[in-house]
């Protein structure tokens, strides 16, 4: 999607009354357009569902130790393995950690009441009804990166939680904790999230996204034992976009007949939103 300005907009669509875009995230582009009175509507809600069940199945692998456990059935042998799967609480009992509770955090936190998992989150625009709504407990940070078993990012992206992630809080992390990353990459700040899986070969990193992405070819992040990299597929991959656009259909079904629309943004939205 191209970056307008407000006049460009005047001069190129003067009667432009809406932006319909079947993708995810309009940080990029979408305040010169709301700043000049054009709607958008985004599909974020819709690209927010593969997000979280990737999240959802990944927590629960994690708990057991699995994407470790693989790559020490090869080198290791089962025995080293096995002992190692027996430090996991697995998916009864333990505690998760959400960052951020969003579209996608809120996805996952729903999602996992089919589990016996204690649900801790850190959101600073949760407030205590929709906690509760969501079957969470509101926690600092700091307490998330200590305490939890699986730790998950979905916090929006934004100037402040550029480099929010550090070795302050990797460096909490249980000696056999999980770091899940399907947000942004630059929320990380990547040389400690390395410092901290290198120090604690134990611990586990999977990451969708990083920054750069794809990362520096010399990066740690390829060699390390402990960390796995998938290539930003958490999102709408394949036949999963028809969700975008059976989506953005409805919404321009509904603008058309003067009904209201679900999944409009504005520009407080913007400051807390992916």
């Amino acid at each position: 999607m191209p970056s307008l300005s407000e006049e460009e907009i005047a001069a190129d669509f003067p009667k432009l009354k809406a932006v319909f875009y079947a993708a995810g995230s309009v940080q990029e582009f979408a305040r010169p357009f709301l700043r000049a009175g054009v709607k958008v509507v985004s599909a974020w809600a819709a690209n927010a569902v593969p997000v979280a069940e990737y999240t959802v199945a990944q927590i629960v692998l994690a708990n057991k130790g699995i994407l470790r456990g693989i790559a020490m059935m090869k080198t290791g042998g089962y025995d080293s393995a096995y002992r190692y799967a027996l430090s996991f609480p697995g998916t009864y009992g333990g505690a998760v950690g959400l960052l951020g509770c969003g579209m996608v955090g809120s996805l996952v936190a729903e999602m996992l009441r089919a589990y016996r998992l204690e649900v801790l989150a850190f959101d600073p625009f949760l407030s205590g009804e929709r906690a509760k709504e969501l079957g969470v407990v509101r926690t600092p940070l700091e307490e998330i990166f200590a305490e939890c078993q699986t730790i998950s990012n979905h916090l929006a992206n934004n100037a402040r939680t550029v480099g929010m992630l550090d070795y302050k809080l990797f460096g909490r992390m249980k000696d056999n904790a999980a770091f899940i990353n399907t947000g942004r990459g630059a929320q990380v700040v990547e040389a400690d999230l390395i410092r901290a899986m290198r120090e604690c070969p134990g611990r586990t990193a999977l990451l969708d996204v990083t920054w750069p992405e794809p990362p520096e070819p010399d990066s740690e992040l390829y060699t390390l034992d402990n960390v796995f990299l998938t290539p930003h597929i958490a999102g709408c991959i394949s036949g999963e976009r028809a969700r975008l656009g059976d989506l953005i259909a409805e919404e321009f079904a509904a603008l058309r007949q003067g009904r209201s629309l679900r999944y409009e943004v504005s520009l407080p939205m913007l400051e807390t939103m992916a």
